[in-house]
């Protein structure tokens, strides 16, 4: 395996600037990039606080279509035993630059991905002793602002020792959020993602100010548009959470706060020159282009991996979900029950089975407890044109990869699903791409779960298939939060920091009236053409079949699934509101897949088939039956000749969905 070192950009980190209720006078710099199509602008420059001891604060603030959406929000970083740096600067130096390139990706949203933006890198230096200089770099994409902090090599610091980062967000307008309220930084991100005015956090509003708020971030800014807040290229960094310090009854703003390790007095510590990760703020007029934007993955180094053509996206059968359940209907822990699902994957043209939980001691990965035989499964799957993917525990992978990836390497284990991360700190998220790299060395795909939100290391590290970081169907197991409402918020809010590992595909549909959690055979509420609509709409480069084999068995709409593709050459959102519905569509070479989903309220939406290509097309549509609202299961599948100045009427019944395959007509 070869290796070629990515792309390092100027360090750059986001330093919080914020809007101050005293008087502002402005200091001789004034700096701005707007994006290509002029619509998105970034200001910087450098202010003075009255009555106050901050002087040459430096702020950022943006402007959409001549409209403020961030005011004045302060940039700066607490060094350990220093006074912060980004107050008593000015700005000395500004050097504008412009990109327009392309590249490709191995998975993901789109193949094919134009990197467009005019840039920004604007120095800043202490007025007096000891003289520290800052660099911010900013981009303006037509979708996006995107900044970082850069601290170069220079003589007053001798390392690079980041208490906390204190970059502000001061949205211009008490904004509708959408947030992942967290209770502590060692969690996996798998919880609701909850609609609050922005002025709800702050202290005085009834939530603690002690309440963290995971990334994305999604709010509609009235009169302005729609913006989320995530992050980008974390590799050196900790994690970033979100606060509102706020302690009256105002709109408050949102402040940084880096994910701690070991030592609680340091989050980020290295040498010089250091960068910060990626601060990213998504925006649109609607939040269907947040979801189309692949920003994220532009912010990331290109892939350095030389060799990629053991990398591939597919559908897997998996045995957890459904509770190991095999031939007989009875739950089963065996090589025997494995082999099944592999015999199911094999039938249905998947490449991939995932063997989960249970086949290896849980604190030594490189010992099996005599349940699942995996070198021999894996040998049972090649001969069937199958390749396993194996469960392991995160915390023996830190111990153990240097002596488990080469065994399983020897084995002909294709990917590995590793769970119970529970960390984002500088040190864990050193490990994520430690793993990335090891596991390239010997030929392994990744999917993590339990697990923070992605950040588009897929691009650098491609074998990077898959995130969980959602509260995903592994809940109809146990309880009935997964529900139709959640489903249809999770496109807008998780999903744009990139792929998620949902896990659908349940067939025992049920209404939210007879839902009752269960395992094994667990249900789920919603409609069934609903499932497949998901297909379209999650994105997942590893995608779960989730349901026992006997499930699918003689059941048309299962051919939907059988042909869903896991990458995608480009996608386009076609109407949607969190918390409502969506409709996506996905293009995989000439064919064109749509989904569309809703909560729990049935509608009918008109949707136009623009996208579609010149000609005609075979349309294989699979949809909410007239009677799917009382009885989930039911699917009307139908064909019909369609062409890209038609219309589709599309009738979605509660916790409904419609999918529909489009093939070229020769």
């Amino acid at each position: 395996m070869h290796f070629r070192r990515p792309c390092i950009f100027s360090p750059l980190l986001f330093l919080s600037a914020g809007l101050f209720t005293a008087v502002l006078s402005f200091a001789q710099s004034n700096t701005l990039v707007k994006s290509p199509d002029g619509r998105l602008a970034v200001t910087f420059e450098t202010v003075d606080k009255n009555q106050s001891v901050t002087v040459g604060q430096l702020v950022y603030s943006v402007t959409f279509n001549g409209k403020p959406l961030v005011d004045r929000s302060a940039l700066s970083l607490d060094l350990q035993g220093q006074h912060p740096l980004g107050t008593r600067v000015e700005i000395v130096n500004t050097t504008p630059y412009q990109a327009d390139e392309t590249y490709r990706l191995i998975t993901g949203k789109a193949s094919t991905v134009r990197d467009h933006y005019n840039a920004l890198r604007v120095d800043a230096a202490e007025k007096d002793y000891p003289g520290r200089k800052l660099t911010i770099e900013a981009r303006a994409y037509d979708d996006a602002i995107a900044f970082r902090y850069v601290v170069p090599q220079q003589g007053p610091l001798d390392d690079y020792r980041l208490k906390q980062e204190k970059t502000e967000f001061r949205i211009s307008r008490d904004a509708t959020t959408y947030a992942l309220l967290l209770p502590h930084y060692h969690t996996m991100y798998e919880a609701e993602y909850v609609r609050l005015k922005m002025s709800a956090f702050g202290g005085g509003n009834g939530l603690s100010q002690k309440l963290l708020v995971g990334l994305p971030l999604l709010m509609q800014v009235p009169g302005v548009g729609w913006m989320a807040i995530t992050e980008a290229d974390l590799e050196g960094n900790s994690s970033m959470y979100l606060v509102n310090p706020d302690k009256s009854w105002s709109r408050g703003w949102f402040e940084s706060q880096l994910a701690p390790g070991a030592d609680p007095e340091v989050v980020v510590e290295g040498t010089l020159p250091h960068h910060s990760a990626w601060r990213v703020l998504l925006v649109g007029d609607e939040p269907g282009r947040l979801v189309e934007s692949n920003v994220i993955t532009s912010l990331n180094p290109p892939c350095a991996i030389q060799d990629t053509s053991w990398i591939h996206a597919g559908l897997s059968s998996w045995d957890w979900w459904s509770g190991s359940v095999g031939p007989d209907g009875k739950p089963a822990f065996t090589t025997a029950t494995m082999k099944y699902y592999v015999d199911f994957a094999a039938k249905s043209g998947f490449p991939y089975m995932l063997v989960d939980a249970g086949w290896s001691d849980m604190n030594d990965i490189t010992r099996m407890n005599g349940k699942v035989d995996i070198p021999e499964l894996v040998r049972y799957a090649a001969a069937k044109n199958v390749k396993v993917w194996i469960w392991m525990l995160a915390k023996a992978v830190d111990q153990q990869m240097d002596e488990a990836f080469p065994m399983f390497e020897k084995w002909g284990v294709a990917g590995l699903k590793i769970d119970f991360v529970e960390h984002d700190d500088q040190r864990w998220i050193d490990w994520y791409y430690r793993v990335a790299r090891k596991a390239a060395e010997h030929h392994l795909m990744l999917d993590f779960h339990g697990a923070t939100k992605p950040w588009g290391i897929s691009r650098t590290w491609p074998n990077v298939l898959g995130y969980e970081a959602v509260l995903g169907m592994e809940q109809s197991r146990a309880n009935g939060r997964d529900n139709p409402d959640h489903r249809v918020t999770l496109p807008f809010t998780r999903m744009l920091a990139g792929r998620m590992d949902y896990t659908p595909g349940g067939f025992d549909n049920v209404t939210e009236a007879d839902f009752v959690p269960r395992e094994p055979h667990p249900m789920v509420m919603g409609t069934r053409a609903a499932q497949l609509a998901m297909y379209v709409v999650y994105e997942a480069a590893f995608q779960m079949v989730s349901d026992t084999p006997k499930a699918y068995e003689d059941q048309p709409a299962f051919d939907f699934i059988r042909h869903a593709p896991a990458t995608w050459d480009e996608t386009h959102v076609l109407n949607g509101e969190p918390g409502e519905y969506i409709t996506m569509a996905r293009r995989s070479g000439g064919d064109w897949f749509l989904g569309s989903m809703t909560n729990s309220s049935a509608r009918e939406l008109d949707v136009p088939l623009s996208f579609l290509g010149p000609g005609r097309y075979t349309a294989e549509i699979y949809a909410d039956a007239s009677d799917a609202g009382q009885y989930p299961k039911s699917v009307s599948i139908q064909k019909k000749t369609v062409d890209r100045a038609m219309n589709l009427k599309v009738q979605l019944a509660s916790g409904g969905g419609y999918a529909v395959r489009f093939l070229p007509q020769k």
